[in-house]
């Protein structure tokens, strides 16, 4: 399927080509991704909705150059993933992506602060500059006043936010989100909902964001879905549920 946003080519951020993934387990073949073929301009909040195993977050790792595809390409900010070492990879990942996850990786041991420069060690930042970095990202999030706490003395809603201010900290071309509102409540989960459209909308970043909820789905700019490795518009999605008498969410749940 080839992606119906009207983004030029001149102002994509992502693009991904007739990308296939596939992995093998023993004799056993899994096709994850199928001609997958996504565009997503600069300035985008695209929300990737579909059942468990559809590839959502394969997509993803192959968006943040975690992961490469069997075929086709993946360029994201004018580097063709699928063509970098490693060693190009990591450094491309340290300036151009910010990862925020749904159990929130932080270290225990760390604080707050410490936490979110940890993206920085990989920089040749000096120290009084990453903590200006460090100071700036959590007073985005709204969080200063817990910089010097643990993991531990904070509530899930704010150690996602502590995750998307190590995720926002080095000024990324790209967020990453994985189910970023997937271990909250609905009132946490709405309030990242709510600094994800800041960053988005304010701050021009571009995000691309996986997730089961129609609710968060619904705060992105647009949402595609991923079915059996294949992305589907919601038009696609409409179209077909008449057909089968099926509804948009039961297609997707």
């Amino acid at each position: 399927m080839t992606d119906s946003h009207s983004a030029t080519q001149s102002e994509a951020l992502v693009r991904v080509d007739h990308v296939t993934k596939v992995y093998s387990r023993g004799n056993q073949r899994i096709d994850v991704l199928d001609e997958t073929t996504l565009t997503v301009p600069k300035g985008d909040f695209l929300a990737l909705m579909g059942p468990s195993g559809s590839g959502k977050t394969t997509l993803l790792n192959l968006l943040g150059g975690l992961d490469r595809p069997t075929s086709g390409s993946v360029v994201v900010a004018d580097q063709n993933l699928g063509a970098a070492s490693d060693r190009q990879l990591a450094k491309w990942r340290s300036r151009h992506v910010g990862f925020v996850f749904q159990f929130y990786n932080l270290l225990p041991v760390l604080t707050a602060a410490r936490n979110v420069e940890l993206p920085l060690l990989l920089t040749k930042l000096s120290k009084a500059e990453r903590r200006k970095r460090v100071k700036i990202a959590l007073d985005v999030v709204g969080l200063s006043d817990r910089a010097d706490h643990y993991p531990r003395q904070l509530s899930g809603g704010q150690e996602q936010r502590v995750g998307i201010a190590r995720a926002i900290v080095s000024d990324p071309t790209l967020i990453l989100a994985d189910e970023p509102t997937g271990d909250l409540d609905r009132a946490s989960g709405d309030e990242i909902l709510d600094l994800l459209e800041a960053l988005n909308r304010e701050h021009g970043k571009t995000i691309v964001m996986v997730t089961h909820d129609p609710l968060a789905a619904e705060r992105a700019r647009r949402t595609l879905h991923l079915d059996k490795g294949r992305l589907v518009s919601e038009d696609d999605l409409r179209g077909r549920s008449r057909t089968t008498g099926d509804s948009v969410h039961e297609a997707v749940a």
